[in-house]
């Protein structure tokens, strides 16, 4: 059967040095990944990502935090094939999708998780000029953790709860992927 991952990516620049929306001149430091049918998180720096494509071919579902708009574009040069035809669940993209807006991941996972992340993106860059590779890591495959902890508590209840900017209510937004686990079981 194939494999389900849950995916994040660190760079070792921003946009604020290449600019805006200019995702082929960003640059991958580490990938995070946590594999379903091996029961294991694994990480790899930019030399490795020969490692992850293998890994990638052999994936029936991709699971992330805001992976469509920026991972999948990231990682995309370094590929022989296309990334972005694998089955997916991105559940920024989802939670935007039910609910008209988005969320970072830092507050959805202190509403649902009761905990949050270890730090913010933008300190990932400055791991790796300052030569932290394995506090990056960890940084990274801490995100990992929580967005696979935040997608499984989606899929084990169907829902999530999404906290508002303003500080109003919590919204309830359900999910409902048994189309794509479905398809992840067929191949």
């Amino acid at each position: 059967m194939k494999d389900t991952l849950v995916l994040d990516i660190e760079t070792s620049n921003t946009f604020a040095d290449v600019g805006r929306d200019n995702f082929r001149a960003l640059d991958i430091s580490v990938v995070g990944l946590y594999s379903y049918n091996r029961n294991e998180f694994l990480t790899f720096e930019s030399r490795e990502l020969d490692r992850v494509g293998d890994l990638l071919k052999d994936t029936g579902l991709l699971i992330g935090f805001a992976i469509t708009r920026f991972d999948l574009p990231v990682m995309a040069k370094h590929f022989d094939f296309d990334i972005f035809s694998i089955p997916k669940i991105d559940l920024l993209d989802e939670i935007e999708l039910f609910s008209g807006k988005r969320i970072g991941l830092d507050l959805l996972a202190r509403e649902n998780l009761g905990y949050g992340k270890s730090g913010s993106g933008l300190e990932a860059p400055v791991l790796f000029e300052q030569g932290k590779i394995q506090e990056l890591k960890e940084y990274c495959l801490n995100d990992v953790r929580v967005t696979k902890e935040i997608y499984e508590l989606a899929r084990s209840r169907g829902y999530l709860m999404v906290p508002q900017r303003d500080g109003g209510e919590p919204v309830r937004v359900h999910f409902d992927w048994r189309q794509k686990l479905l398809y992840q079981r067929l191949f």
